[in-house]
């Protein structure tokens, strides 16, 4: 008599409970979601914030992104954390700039902008044309050639932030142009007083100098207050001045990539590509909204709504909240790509440091102000 083989059921897998995934946690609901990434950059930037206080050549945002890297190297952090280490690196960075504008008086631009405007547009157009021109030479891309020139050129992590919002550069590129621009900064606190010294200048004319060509504001408050007080007096207002300059540049390059996006979709039409999707203009995420919290900050500066207690007190919190960024974005460094990028990032930032340094000092010959 013939047996009937009958094949093998396979068990149905047994069904999730109701509101958990198949496999891993549950996912943290609303806020909750960005505790645990906050909390570990929080353990970072206190430590980092009190390295910064014992060192301040170096200062807390340097300490913050080199721990943040060494943390990452060291361990990967888990998919729970990278909520709050991206909220970190992004929103809370936005949070500290417009923070910042709450020290800027507007009444500041007009009365320096006599004798520093010049100097100021001179190396900012040195540092943005070395970029464009030395970074295409050394093969640097555009996105993290233009986070680096700006940050050269203006004022270091406040102006790769806003950059980076209007070209949607990525977290690699914002560590890495961060980490040249902070390696330079260290550079010119150890040496600029000791040049400044041997080229007797004045306490205006370092302080001009070192308002100029030194990105971070920690850091040309550290040089420009060891030559003199004087200095560091005149250094802090041409930096809070230069700082504004973010405004145009960002407008700017907000324009320029609306263009090329736009230039971009008429060429797919062109080619009947039209079906496989133009790109679409998203104004809400070009436009660097958090600028224009930062000027109507130094607005109400300006009519005398903050007390000098207060803006001292915005400060200090705004120092610690970049700090955080910084942690944040150290921990978001990938060294496998960053070794794939190569060294050619930092030869130019080596070489926009020279150019504007030496560009600050030829612009006040040429205007008599030196």
């Amino acid at each position: 008599m013939a047996t009937t083989t009958v094949p093998p059921t396979t068990a149905p897998a047994p069904r999730p409970e109701r509101g958990r995934p198949e496999t891993g946690p549950a996912p943290a609901p609303g806020l909750l979601k960005y505790v645990p990434g906050l909390a570990l950059v929080l353990c970072i930037s206190a430590a980092a914030y009190l390295l910064g206080r014992v060192v301040p050549v170096i200062g807390g945002p340097v300490f913050g992104i080199v721990i943040g890297m060494i943390v990452g190297a060291i361990r990967r952090p888990a998919a729970r954390f990278k909520p709050g280490i991206t909220y970190a690196g992004k929103q809370v960075l936005q949070i500290a700039i417009v923070i910042l504008g709450t020290g800027l008086s507007l009444s500041q631009i007009l009365h320096t902008g006599g004798a520093s405007l010049p100097v100021m547009l001179g190396t900012m157009a040195a540092a943005l044309l070395g970029a464009w021109l030395f970074g295409r030479l050394l093969g640097v891309s555009a996105d993290l050639r233009a986070l680096i020139g700006v940050g050269t050129g203006i004022c270091g992590a406040s102006a790769i932030a806003a950059t980076s919002t209007v070209v949607g550069a990525g977290e690699m590129d914002i560590a890495y142009s961060i980490s040249t621009i902070f390696l330079f900064n260290v550079v010119a606190v150890l040496t600029y007083p000791t040049i400044g010294h041997l080229l007797h200048f004045s306490q205006s004319a370092f302080g001009l100098w070192a308002g100029t060509a030194i990105n971070d504001t920690s850091s040309v408050v550290a040089a420009a207050y060891t030559f003199g007080h004087a200095a560091g007096n005149y250094a802090v207002i041409v930096k809070l001045t230069r700082t504004t300059l973010i405004i145009p540049i960002t407008l700017a390059l907000a324009a320029a990539r609306v263009f090329r996006m736009r230039a971009e979709a008429r060429a797919l039409r062109a080619a009947g590509a039209a079906d496989a999707g133009a790109p679409r203009i998203h104004w809400g995420k070009i436009i660097p909204w958090f600028i224009l919290w930062f000027l109507v900050a130094a607005v109400l500066n300006t009519v005398g709504v903050f007390s000098k207690g207060q803006i001292h007190a915005l400060g200090a919190v705004a120092l610690f909240l970049i700090v955080m960024a910084l942690s944040g974005i150290g921990l978001s460094a990938d060294f496998a790509q960053m070794r794939r990028t190569g060294v050619r990032p930092l030869i130019l930032g080596a070489i926009l440091w020279a150019t504007v340094g030496l560009s600050s000092i030829l612009l006040q010959h040429l205007t008599g102000t030196l």
